[in-house]
């Protein structure tokens, strides 16, 4: 699967960790671990919850589509 989110960047970036945000969100450490290795994605509604708990536009989150 391609990299589709950078949410594993922003953790990093922010000095959080994985089990922090499954701990503020109510989801297992093997979920939020899922998405930061891209192997699956969270849903929209999920996703939008991710970036308000961090203080970064959704689009931060996300590797842009265009090619530079």
């Amino acid at each position: 699967m391609a990299n589709i989110n950078r949410l594993k960047v922003v953790l990093v970036e922010q000095g959080k960790t994985g089990k922090w945000l499954s701990e503020q969100l109510g989801k297992s450490n093997c979920t939020v671990s899922k998405w930061c290795s891209n192997t699956v994605q969270p849903d929209l509604v999920t996703l939008d919850k991710i970036a308000r708990l961090l203080d970064v536009d959704v689009k931060d989150l996300l590797n842009t589509t265009t090619k530079k």
